[in-house]
C-alpha cells in the first residue's frame, strides 16, 4: 500500500471515529447535564401544585412566549402513582409529560376534558399491572392512565392568555393544576 493510500485510510478512520464520538456526546448530554429542567424543578416533587416557571425577570426558560404562562411540577413515581387534576375554563390549556433525559411521552389539551376537568394518573408499568389486578371487573376504573417510561419526570402546563390583561387569570389557572401522589396506591 502506498503512503498516499495509508494517509487517506487513516484520515477516513479518524473521521469515522470523530463522528461516532460526536454522536455519543450529543446523545449523552441530557443524562450528564447538571442544570437540566428536572434538576431545576426538583423542588416541586414535594409540592402538590404546579409552580410557575416563566416569571418576569428570570432567564429560564430563554425567550418565553409572553402570551403563554408556563407552570411545571416534577414527579417521582417511587412512592406511587401521581394524580394530575386540572380544571378547564376559557383559556387554552395543554399538559405535556416529559421523561427525564428524553422528550415528551404524552400530551393532552383542554379539549379532552370531561365536565370541565382533566384527571390523569401517571404510573409505571408495574403500578399499572397492580392497579389492573386489584380492579373490580364489574366496575372498572374510568381514570386515564399514563404509563411513564421512567420513574422521574416532569409535567409542563401551558395556559394561553389571549390578552395581556388576562395574564393574572392564566397564571392562576396554571397554578391550580394539582400533582398529588395517590393515597393507597
Amino acid at each position: 500500500m502506498s503512503n498516499g493510500a495509508r494517509f487517506i485510510l487513516a484520515t477516513l478512520c479518524g473521521l469515522v471515529i470523530a463522528g461516532l464520538v460526536h454522536l455519543a456526546v450529543v446523545l449523552g448530554l441530557p443524562w450528564f447535564a447538571e442544570r437540566d429542567a428536572f434538576s431545576r424543578l426538583r423542588g416541586t416533587v414535594e409540592l402538590d401544585r404546579a409552580e410557575l416557571i416563566a416569571v418576569d425577570g428570570t432567564e429560564w426558560p430563554p425567550r418565553p412566549d409572553p402570551a403563554v404562562t408556563l407552570a411545571a411540577c416534577a414527579y417521582d413515581l417511587a412512592d406511587g402513582p401521581v394524580r394530575i387534576s386540572a380544571k378547564t375554563g376559557p383559556f387554552f390549556q395543554s399538559l405535556s409529560f416529559h421523561a427525564r433525559g428524553s422528550g415528551v411521552f404524552y400530551a393532552v389539551t383542554d379539549r379532552a376534558a370531561i365536565r370541565g376537568s382533566l384527571d390523569l394518573v401517571v404510573m409505571t408499568r408495574a403500578q399499572l399491572d397492580e392497579a389492573l389486578a386489584g380492579e373490580d371487573e364489574d366496575d372498572p376504573s374510568r381514570d386515564v392512565r399514563i404509563v411513564a417510561p421512567a420513574e422521574t419526570g416532569l409535567l409542563v402546563v401551558r395556559v394561553l392568555a389571549s390578552r395581556p390583561s388576562q395574564r393574572a387569570e392564566a397564571e392562576a389557572v396554571a397554578r391550580s393544576v394539582s400533582c398529588v401522589i395517590e393515597a393507597g396506591a
